[in-house]
């Protein structure tokens, strides 16, 4: 088991993780803490295929590129995180919530571009 692996596996639900690197690593069917806090981490490119992260809160988080195909999203959160090319096909989004940091002009936005969903499902964030 990959040392990333290991520490999502294992944290105790509640739990707060910042700057963790998981860009490009194998997390296939992970299956984390219900609710779990992830700050500025990297996960570009990582394979998080059919994978449980509900209740994860992601913020300011790289996801780019992000192959999230059939995970469970149930009640996740995306605020200010970068999701440009993830594929979130078949992914279930129940109450997934994508929104932005900070407030007003220099909030920075969810970023959802070019974004794979499953044909007539719309990402927006909220207000639009």
């Amino acid at each position: 088991m990959s040392d990333v692996r290991r520490a999502l596996a294992s944290a105790g639900y509640g739990a707060t993780i910042s700057g963790l690197d998981a860009s490009s690593s194998a997390l296939e069917s992970l299956a984390g803490p219900g609710l779990l806090w992830l700050d500025r981490s990297r996960f570009a490119g990582a394979d998080l295929r059919q994978a449980t992260l509900d209740g994860w809160h992601f913020k300011l988080c790289d996801l780019t590129g992000a192959n999230l195909r059939g995970a469970s999203l149930r009640g996740a959160s995306f605020a200010g995180c970068d999701l440009t090319g993830a594929d979130l096909r078949d992914t279930d989004l129940t109450d997934a919530r994508f929104e932005p940091v900070g407030a007003g002009r220099g909030a920075i936005a969810t970023r959802l571009d070019r974004a794979m969903v499953d044909p007539g499902v719309k990402l927006s964030p909220p207000g639009s």
